[in-house]
């Protein structure tokens, strides 16, 4: 289990910095986006491992319906985290679609995983996102909606991006063993 709070504690870390200690990131120039990768890198490997590895109680698993809600709410993850990419009509209504992608990919995963590593790992980066949004909307409270067009391409690019990273994870997920549909 430490191994998972640690990679965890990293991902915080390295993501927040640049927020908490803005002068100090700065001072770093071009070699500061390096370490924060590094930093980044390290923490979703020691995530990996230490949740592999790590053991707890558990509260409650899988369950058809869960299972199909879940795979629901992967498909907007992903749709979320590509729009954001695509700056589709989404991202004129939503501010963080990338860290919204993060809360409804964890709270996707915490309802099919009851048990204390899945609280630590996913409610440790659902935590992170809640708390990324709190910090960048208080550092820039004035946002306005991007006043760009969104051709109908960008949408569709999105959608179809959305469902195919979802297949090579479920695909992943089966490779490591562990069956993601019901």
């Amino acid at each position: 289990m430490a191994l998972l709070i640690l990679g965890v504690a990293l991902w915080w870390a390295a993501h927040l910095f640049k927020r908490v200690a803005p002068d100090a990131r700065a001072a770093l120039g071009d070699k500061g986006r390096g370490l924060v990768a590094a930093g980044v890198g390290l923490g979703v490997v020691l995530m990996v491992i230490g949740y592999k590895m790590a053991d707890g109680a558990f509260y409650w698993g899988r369950s058809p319906a869960l299972v199909g809600i879940n795979n629901l709410l992967m498909l907007v993850a992903f749709y979320l985290f590509a729009a954001s990419g695509s700056k589709t009509r989404i991202t004129k209504v939503i501010r963080h679609p990338q860290l919204l992608s993060v809360v409804v990919f964890c709270a996707a995963h915490l309802l099919v995983n009851g048990d204390v590593p899945s609280f630590v790992l996913f409610g440790g980066l659902l935590l992170w996102a809640l708390t990324e949004i709190v910090v960048i909307n208080r550092a820039v409270p004035d946002w306005r909606p991007p006043a760009h067009d969104v051709p109908a391409v960008k949408e569709i690019t999105a959608i179809v991006a959305g469902v195919v990273i979802m297949g090579v994870v479920a695909l992943i997920h089966v490779w490591v063993g562990h069956y993601p549909f019901g």
